[in-house]
């Protein structure tokens, strides 16, 4: 049996976890709710504050599926109690955020600034204009938000310019010697 699959996830009374006919888990919260599908191999069900994890056979792909749902319920209730944040640096001369309704603004070094739209879900803040934080309840839209404000100009590495994760390394290379 799963290691992962066998655990049950817990929660307490400020969330609510139903399981739909359809084999759909809804958690909710104080500030949102999310739905996790699962495949007909894995049924779930609600035992007092714990949701139990069932698996249907023991074929290779079902063992895996069983770990995978109980991590995405496991992230739902985290994420509708505490939720999750991703920090952003941005390095460089003249490179700033700023948020001004639903839309993020970046001066990234390009000839025109940069608009992102913000999705539903997710709030951003910026900090003195260099450190950027995306929050929201789940981890999945927070990660991929985070990926494209980063996709927008990555860290290079001779002068390691550019968006990073915070605390993230940027291995720097050398650049050209001068000739012999």
């Amino acid at each position: 049996m799963s290691r992962i699959g066998k655990a049950p996830v817990v929660f307490d009374n400020t969330v609510q976890v139903s399981v739909s006919p359809a084999n759909e888990v809804v958690v909710k919260g104080a500030k949102s709710s999310l739905k996790i599908g699962m495949q007909p191999a894995i049924s779930a069900k609600v035992e007092g504050g714990k949701v139990v994890l069932t698996r249907k056979d023991d074929s290779k792909e079902s063992r895996a599926l069983h770990g995978l749902y109980r991590a995405l319920i496991q992230n739902a209730v985290t994420g509708v109690t505490k939720g999750f944040t991703k920090g952003l640096e941005l390095h460089g001369v003249g490179y700033r955020a700023n948020v001004t309704g639903k839309k993020l603004e970046l001066s990234l070094g390009f000839s025109h600034p940069v608009i992102f739209d913000i999705p539903e879900g997710i709030e951003i803040k910026v900090d003195k204009q260099t450190n950027i934080s995306v929050t929201g309840a789940s981890r999945e839209l927070v990660g991929q938000v985070a990926a494209k404000i980063r996709s927008f100009r990555p860290p290079e590495p001779y002068l390691a310019k550019g968006v990073r994760y915070a605390g993230e390394h940027i291995r720097r290379k050398a650049g050209k010697s001068a000739g012999k």
